[in-house]
């Protein structure tokens, strides 16, 4: 019983932490330089809409949706 009272007490002590998902999201996503390479879109995909790109002997398909993003997949 004093282990189930002690994990309710840290699990609820967790809960009531405040997490703000944005700020975390803000610190980790990438942001293109000004001096950056920079390809259009049409140009990469061609008229299919679709481009393997090889990385280490690895294959991935960068396509884009119907709603119009990019989706790369291995």
């Amino acid at each position: 019983m004093i282990i189930n009272t002690r994990l309710i007490i840290i699990l609820y002590h967790y809960a009531m932490q405040p997490t703000d998902l944005t700020d975390t999201c803000k610190r980790y996503t990438p942001h293109p330089e000004p001096e950056d390479r920079r390809i259009d879109s049409n140009e990469l995909l061609g008229s299919e809409g679709r481009v393997v790109i090889e990385h280490d002997g690895q294959q991935y398909l960068l396509r884009q949706t119907q709603a119009g993003k990019l989706i790369l997949t291995k």
